[in-house]
Parts: structure tokens; sequence; C-alpha cells
């Protein structure tokens, strides 16, 4: 490829999804260019952000969290009971959730556990709590956390102006400050972290704790949206956050993580949900067709990895 590697169409890649998804939207749809349109759009982007950065501080220390959704929808349940009608009960709740995200990593490094099998069990157990909290539908969002996720800054809806600040926050976080090169340095070769005199343990424990507070918010942020919640309101953010965390130039193993890439992910996942109501697919293909995009960008992707490699090694 003249005048352009390999390796920078690939970190384009992302964004050149999201462009050309929204451009169809605009085709379909003029009046989507609009304030209004484009926060219809991407109404749900903030806690799909929150939580996609979430699985990849997880994904980060190669491991992979299948509790996502459910902790999401717990949390959530929280937001719109405790938090609402007994604040400090509410945030006490939280933090205890926060630490025992922390407790599960410290288990899986000691015990050298598979993080998937031992996520996908806490998700039995985040779920059966969020059904103790709230049987059925209901609760009510904190009028905070409404005001904070309806607001109407000037220009750009709150959604896209959000996103944008996570993920500067999350960029800034991850490869600028010392806790986000340890993280990936973990991901990438723990016994280098441990050499230098890092401990690996509380390392992966803190990246266990910033996605457990991540999810957290994810779940404030939803019940902003949404004004209640039940035990399955985020269900589908395990595959959508690990799914956004891929499509934005993430890898399974190696700590090779892109915080800016995964919320633009995460837009794109967003995106394509009201993209796939405005042709009118029905809720139960919308699944299978986001699974779609995500294979078409990532056999976009392996083409780019071999041309790559052929440019290194002719």
């Amino acid at each position: 490829m003249s005048g352009v590697s390999a390796s920078t169409i690939r970190q384009i890649v992302p964004a050149l999804s999201l462009a050309v998804l929204l451009a169809a939207v605009f085709y379909l749809q003029p009046r989507a260019m609009s304030y209004v349109g484009l926060n219809l759009l991407f109404n749900l982007a903030v806690p799909i952000a929150l939580a996609t950065v979430a699985q990849m501080l997880i994904i980060a220390v190669n491991d992979l969290d299948l509790s996502m959704g459910t902790f999401v929808s717990f949390a959530a349940c929280v937001a719109a009971t405790f938090l609402r009608d007994t604040p400090v009960l509410g945030v006490a709740i939280l933090a205890g959730a926060i630490a025992t995200y922390a407790v599960i990593g410290v288990v899986i490094h000691l015990r050298d556990l598979p993080s998937i099998v031992v996520t996908l069990g806490m998700s039995f157990v985040w779920g059966g709590l969020a059904v103790l909290i709230l049987p059925a539908p209901g609760g009510s969002a904190p009028d905070w956390a409404r005001a904070v996720m309806t607001a109407k800054p000037p220009l750009v809806p709150i959604a896209i102006v959000a996103s944008v600040a996570i993920a500067v926050a999350a960029h800034l976080v991850v490869t600028r400050s010392t806790f986000g090169v340890l993280i990936r340095g973990v991901g990438g070769n723990a016994r280098s972290v441990e050499r230098s005199g890092w401990s690996v343990l509380a390392i992966r424990a803190g990246a266990y704790a910033a996605a457990g507070f991540l999810a957290v918010l994810a779940g404030i942020a939803l019940v902003g949206l949404t004004t209640s919640a039940d035990a399955n309101i985020a269900l589908r953010y395990t595959l959508l956050s690990i799914a956004g965390v891929i499509l934005g130039g993430g890898e399974f193993v190696g700590g090779r993580v892109s915080p800016v890439g995964a919320v633009i992910g995460a837009l794109t996942l967003a995106l394509a949900g009201s993209f796939l109501s405005f042709l009118r697919i029905s809720p139960d293909w919308q699944i299978g067709a986001q699974g779609a995009i995500l294979i078409v960008v990532l056999g976009l992707r392996l083409l780019l990895d071999r041309t790559e490699r052929r440019e290194k090694h002719p």
C-alpha cells in the first residue's frame, strides 16, 4: 500500500465502519441529520460505551467477563430502588459489588482459574440478586441520574458529548497513567511486570475493580435513560461489550486494546440497532445482523493484517 501502511489503515477501520454506517442511516433517513435525530440514534450509546470500556479492562489482562450484562442489570436494579429511596444504602451496596469484582480478580489469579468459568458462574449470582431486588420491572431512576442523561448541551446531544468524554478519559488512563501501563503490561508479559517489582495480583484486582466501577456507572446511566429497571435490562451487554472491544481494534491476548477504538465500537453497535430499526428489521433478527457487521469488520482487519505481514516480509 503506497503512502499509508496497513497498520495505520487498520487503526482507522473502527472509525471508518462508524462513518459508513452513519452515512447509510442519513441516506435512508435524512431527518436523522439533526440534534433530535442524532440523540435518538445514539440514545443508548453511553451505557454501552461504559460497559465496553469495562470489558476492555478485563480483556487487557487476558481475561474475559461473561457476567458483564447481568452485573449491569444488577447495578441498574440497585439504582432504581435503593439508590433512589435510600442513597446511602444504595451506595454501600454498589461499593460492595465493586469490591466483590476485585475479589473475583484475586481468586482467578490465586487459583489460576479460567476467567470465563468464574464470571459465567457469577452471572447467575448477579442475575439472582437482581431478581431479588426487582422481581418484576419497576423502580424509578434517581432524579440526578435522569437529569444528567437527559441534559441538552448546545450543538451536540449529551450521548455524543458523554461518549467523547469517556473515550478521552479511558485513553488517558490506559495509555498515559502508570495504572494503565501496568494493566497492559500484565496482559503482554506478566512475568516482566512481576520482575520489575510490581504485584500482578494487585494489578489484576485493580483492573477488575475499575471494570466493576464502570459497569456500575453503565447501570446508573441505563436507568437514567429508561427511568426504570428490571433484572434482564442489560443481558445483551455481555456480547455487545466484547464485540465493541474487538470491533474497536482490541485483541483477546497480549494486552493490546484501544480505549478510543472501544468507544467507537460501542457507538457503532448502538448505531447498528437504530439503523436496523430504520430498515424495519425485527428485533429477533437484529442481534444476528449486528453479528454480521462485526464479522465483516473483523474480516477486513484480518485482510489488513495479512497485507501488513507481506509488507514486512515480502
